[in-house]
């Protein structure tokens, strides 16, 4: 008998950052409401939502931003979880012990528990993305958690580029994989080459999708921030005037949060200049369709691949 309709409504909050880590909080948590009065039952905020994207810069003075998990932004998170009755996936800065900080995103099930953490593992380390500087690579694995509503695969960012990440996960259980973004270019870049990026980016999660056969859930910050937008965090973080930075470009992060369903397909996507609340609803059954006709598990030749846990051919 065709596996009956499971659908889950799921949620994706895209907003700007400014200088205030309460005001982005504050933003993001009315998204969530927004995304739960439109029906959402899982909604995944951008990555790094509380604070501008601040791996642009090297300073040691932003290690001031991270927090425990648990802690501040995941009990805001859990709350508001708990009373609306949606699964959050969130971002957090983590600090895990003195000198020892992970890019991590939270799972919140819909009665305000932590599920459990993911720590971004692949860590770039590129013009305006400095994140070696801050972040030490994931330990956890690929990480599934069995929520309320569907099974959620948690990767971050510079992970969407990786079909090994996203076949992990899968592999793991994942319907749904959930990418917390901050992706954008130069405003000094030549024309077309952001929108050839941006058109990379996209088909890549696209490709997870077919692949894999899953849905693909990905929330992108929006908006322009610039090194004097950093200087502005600096200041308010220590109450005084921080000497200017040399935080690199202005960077225009392109928005564009989406959803992919197992064939690929671009079921909702925001904009590319202003803040979003898009909600897709996503049936789970399709998983089980796709797979049937796209039998790719089936025809995998696990005892082919150990050359791929190799750096190189040679």
């Amino acid at each position: 008998m065709p596996e009956a309709v499971r659908e889950v409504a799921v949620g994706l909050v895209q907003a700007h950052a400014s200088a205030d880590p309460s005001e982005n909080l504050k933003r993001t948590l009315d998204g969530i409401e927004r995304a739960a009065d439109k029906g959402a039952q899982i909604v995944s905020t951008q990555e790094l939502f509380r604070s501008l994207y601040f791996c642009s810069r090297e300073d040691h003075a932003l290690f001031g931003l991270a927090e425990p998990v648990p802690g501040p932004t995941t009990t805001a998170l859990a709350e508001v979880a708990r009373r609306r009755e949606v699964v959050v996936v969130g971002s957090v800065f983590e600090k895990r012990a003195p000198g020892l900080y992970h890019n991590t995103a939270v799972v919140i099930d819909a009665d305000g528990t932590l599920k459990g953490t993911y720590r971004k593992m692949h860590i770039p380390d590129d013009p305006n993305y400095y994140e070696k500087f801050y972040f030490t690579p994931g330990d956890l694995g690929w990480r599934v958690f069995e929520t309320r509503y569907a099974k959620v695969g948690t990767l971050v960012c510079w992970d969407q580029w990786y079909p090994e990440a996203a076949r992990a996960t899968a592999l793991a259980g994942a319907e749904i994989l959930f990418y917390p973004t901050s992706i954008g270019a130069s405003v000094r870049e030549a024309a077309g080459v952001p929108e050839a990026q941006r058109d990379a980016w996209t088909t890549i999660q696209r490709s997870h999708a077919i692949a894999n056969g899953v849905f693909v859930a990905v929330a992108n910050r929006v908006g322009i921030e610039s090194a004097a937008d950093l200087d502005k965090l600096l200041a308010s973080m220590h109450g005084t005037a921080h000497p200017a930075g040399h935080g690199g470009d202005s960077v225009r992060f392109w928005g564009q949060s989406f959803v992919a369903d197992p064939f690929g397909q671009v079921v909702a996507k925001a904009g590319t200049e202003k803040e979003e609340v898009v909600v897709a609803r996503c049936d789970l059954s399709a998983i089980e369709r796709t797979r049937q006709g796209w039998p790719f598990f089936r025809d995998r030749r696990i005892d082919a691949y150990g050359d791929l846990a190799k750096r190189w051919g040679d």
